[in-house]
């Protein structure tokens, strides 16, 4: 960003070049977008050694500002995630193509023959924090859906990101697409943040991932369409019908796999009937991978060392290894504690009734609900998307993880042969 250039010039003549290149990227062949996504997934695992040089300033500097582990998990990048990165773009790559798509025709008694088209929805403002990953995601997906992209990740990492940028820069400039259909805000100010999301005139939608501070902001700011989630309290329920050994495996997966996600379980509630079974090896467990646990006054009975849990403990989101636990009194009752806690993100049920799994799977409105699995599974690339924008726990337009699909419209077309209406 040129210094002498105001921060509202300098993001219109983002949005201006955003919405000229969605033209452009609307009517791309397939084959256009796969040889971006591959030459920018190439690009890359060439860069690794600037991209983790790049990341190692970030994170120097979020440890001097003294950033807490959670935080800095979501920062770091190693070999392991910069593969992960390519790997990601490469399985974009390898998905149907949404756009153009028709579906639902059918012939009216008047003649003419109605369905519906899947279309791009222009422009794409992505906020975030933290992770550089995103930056890769984010663009690899507007990409293959047709959608032109304005990423504006989270100071702490602005080396990664930018380093990063220059990948998905050379792919699209190698496929012979105009590298504007990708733009990485290149400034920490927060007022591009404000300009973002109110230009309504360049941006279709805007899509905030980070903390609740953040996404409270952006959803009472915007003046454009927000896909969005505010955190993520997820709970796995043992069901007095649990396979034991099942429940304790998901159990400590959904908890300790990995601890800064939104998927991570943070309240776990088991059936009083198993409860004095189950807690005491989940307890040597979760103990053991130094886990905090705090618990209800039956939990304490049971696991005699356990914090108590606090009202406020049921609606937090801890990202860290700390873990709520509650004894209920059957299946209503768990269903109950959720309607009141959840964040509507993901809850799972570890059962052997398929009875009362169904029920689980009617009764609770999340935007995922799981049968004997792990709630870290609730993401984009392992629901086979390719990747995620993000989570929406909304329910207009796109709910969970949010793919190419979430990423497009539909519109109506209409074939006709000289048809007029009488």
């Amino acid at each position: 960003m040129d210094a002498k250039v105001d921060i509202k010039t300098y993001m219109n003549q983002l949005g201006q070049q955003a919405r000229k290149a969605a033209r452009v990227l609307a009517v791309a062949t397939t084959n256009e977008k796969n040889t971006a996504l591959l030459a920018m997934a190439d690009a890359i695992l060439a860069a690794q050694a600037d991209l983790l040089e790049a990341n190692a300033k970030d994170m120097s500097a979020g440890k001097d500002k003294g950033l807490d582990a959670a935080l800095l998990d979501r920062l770091e990048l190693n070999e392991e995630r910069v593969l992960g990165m390519a790997e990601g773009i490469r399985q974009i790559a390898t998905l149907p193509d949404p756009v153009g798509e028709i579906s639902d025709m059918t012939y009216r008694p008047s003649g003419i023959q109605v369905g519906k088209m899947r279309v791009p929805l222009g422009v794409v403002g992505i906020i975030y924090e933290s992770r550089p990953n995103v930056t890769a995601d984010a663009a690899a997906l507007c990409l293959k859906s047709g959608n032109a992209a304005i990423l504006r990740g989270g100071s702490e990492a602005l080396h990664s990101n930018q380093a990063i940028a220059e990948c998905i820069r050379a792919g699209l400039k190698q496929a012979g697409l105009p590298e504007e259909v990708v733009q990485v805000i290149e400034t920490a100010d927060r007022a591009a943040v404000g300009e973002l999301i109110t230009m309504q005139q360049y941006v279709d939608v805007i899509v905030p991932r980070g903390g609740k501070g953040l996404i409270e902001r952006i959803s009472a700011e915007a003046r454009v369409p927000v896909i969005k989630h505010l955190h993520g309290v997820c709970h796995v329920y043992i069901d007095a019908m649990a396979d034991q050994e099942k429940a304790i495996k998901v159990a400590i997966n959904a908890k300790t796999q990995r601890y800064g996600t939104c998927n991570t379980m943070e309240t776990l509630l088991v059936d009083t009937v198993v409860a004095a079974d189950v807690l005491p090896e989940l307890a040597k467990q979760y103990q053991a991978k130094g886990v905090e646990l705090r618990g209800c006054e039956a939990t304490q009975k049971i696991l005699s060392d356990t914090v108590p849990a606090t009202e406020e403990d049921w609606d937090t989101e801890y990202l860290a290894p700390i873990l709520s636990i509650r004894v209920v009194d059957g299946l209503d009752a768990a269903i109950e504690h959720i309607h009141k806690h959840s964040s509507g993100h993901t809850e799972s049920i570890i059962t052997e009734d398929i009875g009362r799994a169904r029920r689980f799977m009617m009764e609770v409105d999340s935007s995922s609900v799981m049968v004997n699995a792990s709630t870290r599974f609730a993401d984009g690339f392992e629901y086979g998307l390719g990747a995620e924008i993000g989570i929406s726990t909304d329910k207009i337009h796109a709910r969970g993880p949010v793919g190419l699909e979430g990423l497009t419209s539909q519109k109506y077309i209409v074939i006709g042969d000289g048809h007029i209406r009488s």
